[in-house]
């Protein structure tokens, strides 16, 4: 199957390439978007808010080029100082600074840690190097006792600033830093045993990679355990890099199977005994996907049931173990896992987002559960909590009420009383996101548009008063200009009274008298929007040359899509995975063509990456009568193959409900493929595996239905490792659209 997979791969590429030359303005265009940093814009950060908002620091290149400063800004003034530079942070013996990618400073800001020679842990780079700079001492000191490097991760200072703890091969550390003494906290560390850190499955689905908490009393550290025994095991084979074949192994739970055994303890700084949470439940039926301190000696706790319509958040002792209730969230589909908690009120309550009223909304909660207060009143959903002001009485969070695609920042009293009021500008109509100064008197603020590349400002609270510009991307901007398409944005109401939210690109030279192909762009599932008012960077810029060819481009975010327009809406998908977004996506599309005559319905194409390469196989299988061209890219094509936490959240175990999973299958539908098929996988993908799109061509095989199929060897499901790929893909994709979706006004 790999051979063959191989063979019929070369066989698209040599076809497309005979039948579909690309324009030499388009391929040069592509080299541009996908092999050179052309429309790169300009970096800022990583900033730093330091004390408590009067200043921050950010990375900039020194003076003689040699490596990067630590600058510090006052905030008010925008006075510049180098706090720390390259030349501070070159190791003794050594003519070049450390080459960072992170930075942390301590409590006091007399220490930085450098986090330095990383290397990928799946999705990002979490294993490396960590330095010290003690700024009083003039020192610069390696952690770890000289072991082997780029074996370190998640270092943190304590409280204090005098020690930090960090994880090796999976145990927790703490290393003091006035003689270098390193105590071991934890110890069995394995392949299928470790501390402090997480196994695949929560760290892509939980957004938990660093587990472990120091105490704020420096005292104590409390951790994750995971015990991956009995979590079966997927194996990636690597047929290129050696001789011989290879393989890498990872503890992947897939939907239904078994989970790893989570537990927490407790276990002081110096050393010791460790204090297990004595967490109610089944360490593997149930999920522990939030920790943190709320005082020296107190934690608190998110558990989730496996069917994750259930959050229980808990109360532990550190001392003792013993847990106790404070609420429970609950829903009929599923509960969204809470990020943003913030303490208020000398530590009696904390501001929690629920959707029990219908919208995403705030509320205070006392510390013990039993009172519960609406902050965000109104008929529209939060999009996340940005900041507090408690001396001033608000909360800053990000919302738009009024249009799904945009993002705005707004504030409530934080009592509840009043109305929500706008803090964005008015004439800056598309995505704003807000980065908060501790005292929420300041923010950093990035700005962009569909047709506006992104600007960075720091900005006054709450006037929204522009203090100075920090990045103006003026040269990206030039740029960029010329190739830059008019974004429309419409809606388009279905059958059943909903009214979906999409976006167009037209040709440069369109007239309106003539019908054109349409190329839809998909996501379709919870994980993300694909219509959003922001600039969207290369791809979008690639749409644009596409649409000069004589294409509309257009996608539409289908109900399920995690738009900010109610509960209802996010939750319909629930039991309905792969059926609700083909469908919808169809009625759009014909919806579009009764009010646009220009949409000719016989030249309907559709891709995406990801859940949209699962949403194109759907479209495909499902719709046949409608879309003639698909392009899935590393698609999940069998819900049952995917991971426990993702898959069971939307359609519960395959067990419980098998009639879910063969509904949402798109193999099982495969009959109904009329058009023309590009299917591209990296054959080193550990998030959607491989293994899928093979099941799904063997069911095409079966039913002899033709298909043109790409694989990437040893790509992860980015497929963008290796020189060349990405543009290899954006080539791809754009002979096959050429050669079989024939381009222009008719």
């Amino acid at each position: 199957m790999r051979r063959l997979a191989v063979i019929v791969g070369f066989a698209v590429l040599a076809a497309g390439s005979a039948a579909a030359q690309v324009p030499a303005g388009l391929d040069s265009m592509l080299h541009r978007l996908f092999a050179s940093g052309e429309f790169f814009g300009a970096r800022f950060g990583p900033a730093r808010w330091i004390e408590n908002g009067n200043a921050y620091t950010t990375v900039e290149p020194s003076a003689d080029q040699k490596g990067d400063d630590i600058v510090r800004y006052e905030t008010a003034t925008g006075a510049r100082s180098v706090l720390v530079s390259a030349r501070q942070m070159t190791p003794a013996g050594d003519s070049t600074a450390l080459d960072f990618d992170d930075y942390t400073w301590s409590p006091d800001a007399t220490k930085l840690l450098l986090f330095t020679n990383t290397r990928k842990v799946w999705r990002a780079n979490t294993r490396g190097d960590y330095w010290v700079l003690d700024r009083t001492a003039g020192t610069l000191h390696q952690l770890g006792g000289g072991g082997d490097p780029s074996t370190l991760m998640y270092a943190k200072f304590s409280p204090q600033g005098d020690r930090v703890a960090y994880v090796r091969h999976g145990d927790v550390y703490v290393e003091r830093l006035a003689d270098g003494k390193i105590t071991r906290l934890t110890t069995g560390a394995d392949s299928l045993h470790v501390s402090g850190m997480t196994d695949w499955v929560y760290e892509e689905e939980f957004g938990l990679r660093d587990g472990f908490r120091w105490s704020p009393d420096g005292s104590k550290i409390a951790f994750w355990h995971f015990d991956m025994t009995g979590v079966r095991t997927f194996y990636l084979i690597n047929d290129t890099d050696s001789l011989y074949p290879y393989i890498t192994p990872i503890q992947y739970p897939k939907a239904g199977t078994t989970n790893s055994a989570v537990t927490a303890g407790v276990v002081s700084a110096a050393g010791g005994p460790i204090t297990w949470l004595q967490l109610p439940g089944d360490p593997r039926q149930d999920y522990l996907p939030r920790m943190e301190w709320v005082g020296p000696g107190e934690i608190m706790l998110q558990r989730m049931n496996r069917a994750q319509n259930a959050d229980r958040v808990m109360m532990a002792n550190a001392a003792t173990g013993a847990v106790t209730p404070v609420f429970t969230e609950q829903d009929s589909a599923w509960v969204d896992l809470v990020d943003d908690i913030t303490w208020i009120n000398g530590g009696k309550e904390f501001l929690w987002p629920s959707e029990r009223d219908g919208w995403r909304h705030v509320y205070r909660i006392s510390r013990d559960g039993k009172t519960a207060k609406l902050v965000t009143a109104g008929a529209f959903d939060i999009t996340g909590i940005d900041g507090v002001d408690e001396k001033g009485g608000w909360i800053y969070y990000g919302a738009s009420p009024d249009n799904a695609t945009q993002r705005y920042l707004y504030r409530s009293r934080l009592d509840g009383s009043g109305k929500a009021e706008r803090v964005s500008p008015a004439a800056q109509a598309g995505f704003h996101f807000y980065d908060l100064s501790p005292d929420a008197h300041w923010a950093l603020h990035f700005y962009s548009n569909a047709t506006t590349v992104p600007v960075t400002e720091l900005v006054k609270l709450p006037s929204q008063q522009v203090v100075r510009t920090l990045v103006d991307n003026q040269r990206l901007a030039a740029a960029v200009r010329p190739y830059v398409h008019p974004t429309e944005f419409f809606q388009v109401p279905l059958p059943d009274g909903a009214t979906l939210d999409g976006w167009m690109m037209k040709p440069a030279n369109f007239d309106s008298t003539k019908t054109y192909p349409v190329l839809l762009y998909v996501y379709g599932e919870p994980a993300g929007q694909t219509v959003l008012d922001r600039w969207t960077g290369n791809q979008g810029l690639w749409y644009g040359a596409l649409a000069d060819q004589g294409y509309i481009i257009a996608s539409v975010d289908n109900r399920g899509t995690p738009a900010p327009k109610g509960r209802a809406w996010r939750k319909a998908v629930y039991g309905h995975f792969g059926v609700l977004s083909s469908q919808e996506q169809a009625d759009a599309v014909r919806a579009l063509a009764q009010v646009h005559k220009y949409v000719d319905l016989s030249r309907v194409g559709v891709w995406g990456w990801s859940g949209g390469g699962s949403s194109t196989l759907n479209d495909m299988v499902r719709h046949g009568d409608l879309f003639s061209v698909g392009m899935a890219v590393a698609p999940v094509a069998d819900p049952s193959l995917y991971d426990t936490i993702y898959q069971e959240r939307y359609l519960g175990t395959p067990q419980e409900h098998p009639d879910w999973y063969r509904i949402g299958t798109p193999a099982n539908f495969a009959e109904g493929l009329k058009g023309h098929l590009l299917v591209m996988h990296g054959s080193g993908d550990d998030n959607v595996h491989y293994q899928g799109t093979e099941r799904f061509l063997n069911r095409l095989i079966a039913l002899d239905k033709p298909v043109d199929f790409m694989v990437f060897p040893n790509r992860t499901h980015c497929i963008c490792e290796g020189r060349g790929t990405t543009l290899y893909v954006y080539t791809t994709l754009t002979r096959y659209l050429l050669r079989n979706l024939p381009a222009g006004g008719r």
